[in-house]
């Protein structure tokens, strides 16, 4: 089934377009995006039963104005018929003088008119369980069992915590030349335990997301064993000795990595200010040629699809990496043309309130040829890597480090059933995708994580991939003849 309509969309849409039609006589371009959402998130512990509301639920609109030189914005959360002059005659006097104000030593950067090709659609995603046709009860319910359900598994474990969140939102956006629709809903599920180890708590989870609906909740229950494996190797893992070690990748992990180590390097609005190294590598190997990284909102069918953005840019699926030579960056339409190039559908708000901002969508590696058996047996000593917790880049030095809560050691190609946690993985982030030597052929995403832009502007995305072997060292004449090839070849993982 596909997401219906919004009533309110349908009845402010008239509204709407008056007052595109009163800023376009002033101005030589303006838009307009309404967005009208509901969601609810839901969590079953030992504190209780919780319900509220979601954190990106909203009614808003902004108005975006084109004044020849530079843009204004103006966001209010209201609007009748009787308001559009009002409105109109804020942005004309209180939003685009914003240049009068500046200092007169600072100098206002002129940009062209935004390109504004004619777009007519309405398009739904599909979903199978509307969650406000279940019932809060019924939801309820159903966290609860999967709770009660893991806590029996095992008598040391001494939490269980069940959680689903939803949103559904609707988006209009309208220029001179667009009229555009989307009714997009996600919904995301995750179970997390405790166990004890010694003195300490252990935490594990498992999570389970998707472009749909409360179907989500039949998955759930299948996240139970693999959760309960998890927290019984914690509380019996070891710390483990820093090094260097070969290493295969979870999909979890993998999709961390992909997030963090590349996908903030490459949001081109941190070009224009000069903050990202990976503007000067375009063209350059920066992985190894078995990488081949996408973003898009059209990449993928996860929690971060929709079919055009925040600034009314249709959805893509761009091709960042291909077979390791970094291609291009993602980007909004202002920083677009900052640097004199085409936006790729990444122009993305928190809320109405707040600036777009080049942001991820579903980030992830393609699948490779290599199959997961072969790839344990390619380990003489290394570590399999799941559970990732969570990341963090430098962008301007491409320094990364990722936090991940299970290694588990392999010896002459298989599994010693050791467990070590927790794990920092920290290194130089071309040094870590050119490493990768091997890619397994299947291909997964997560999407119940959430991306902030510095310490804010949260939004949802997805990312993931294969599982992927990336490698400590390697022969000195083998690496000598990749550096000459790829510029520089490397392996330290640690």
């Amino acid at each position: 089934m596909k997401v219906v309509s919004s009533k309110l969309i349908e009845q402010k849409k008239p509204i709407l377009k008056q007052l595109l039609d009163r800023l376009l006589q002033t101005y030589s371009y303006a838009s307009i995006l309404m967005t009208d959402s509901t969601g609810k998130q839901y969590s079953i512990s030992k504190q209780g039963i919780s319900i509220s509301e979601n954190m990106f639920v909203e009614l808003g609109y902004v108005v975006k104005v084109y004044d020849g030189e530079s843009y204004g914005e103006y966001a209010f959360s209201h609007i009748d018929e009787n308001e559009i002059d009002t409105i109109a005659e804020e942005v004309k006097n209180h939003v685009m003088p914003w240049a009068k104000k500046l200092p007169d030593d600072m100098k206002v950067k002129q940009y062209p008119e935004i390109p504004d090709e004619a777009y007519h659609f309405e398009k739904s995603t599909d979903y199978e369980v509307l969650p406000e046709e279940l019932g809060d009860e019924e939801i309820v319910k159903r966290l609860g069992a999967v709770r009660e359900k893991a806590m029996a598994q095992d008598e040391k474990i001494v939490e269980i915590k069940t959680a689903c969140v939803y949103q559904i939102y609707h988006k209009l956006f309208l220029s001179p030349n667009k009229d555009m629709t989307q009714n997009v809903m996600w919904t995301n599920g995750m179970i997390m335990g405790l166990i004890p180890k010694g003195e300490e708590m252990k935490m594990a989870f498992d999570s389970c997301s998707g472009c749909g609906g409360m179907e989500i909740l039949d998955d759930m229950e299948t996240k139970i064993p693999p959760l309960v494996q998890k927290l019984n190797d914690l509380a019996t893992s070891e710390p483990i000795t820093p090094g260097e070690y070969d290493c295969i990748c979870a999909p979890d992990v993998t999709g961390m990595i992909v997030h963090e180590a590349f996908g903030h390097g490459v949001e081109m609005d941190m070009f224009v200010k000069k903050r990202a190294l990976a503007e000067k590598y375009i063209g350059e190997y920066v992985a190894s040629p078995l990488v081949t990284m996408h973003d898009g909102a059209a990449a993928a069918s996860e929690t971060a699809t929709f079919f055009f953005d925040d600034e009314g840019t249709l959805a893509q699926d761009t091709v960042i990496i291909d077979k390791g030579i970094l291609k291009t960056g993602i980007c909004d339409a202002q920083a677009a043309m900052a640097l004199g190039t085409k936006p790729t559908g990444n122009g993305r708000r928190e809320k109405n309130s707040h600036k777009a901002y080049t942001r991820m969508t579903n980030t992830f590696f393609e699948p490779g040829t290599d199959k997961v058996e072969d790839m344990i047996a390619s380990i003489s000593y290394g570590f399999y890597l799941e559970n990732a917790s969570s990341g963090m880049e430098d962008p301007k030095n491409w320094g990364i480090q990722c936090l991940v809560d299970i290694a588990r050691e392999i010896k002459d190609g298989k599994f010693t059933g050791k467990v070590f946690s927790p794990i920092v993985l920290t290194g130089y982030v071309p040094d870590l995708l050119k490493s990768i030597s091997m890619m397994s052929d299947e291909c997964e995403l997560a999407g119940t994580g959430y991306c902030g832009k510095g310490h804010k502007e949260w939004v949802k995305v997805s990312d993931g991939g294969h599982i992927s072997k990336p490698e400590s060292d390697w022969d000195k004449k083998e690496r000598d003849r990749c550096v000459k090839k790829y510029y520089r070849q490397f392996g330290n993982f640690r």
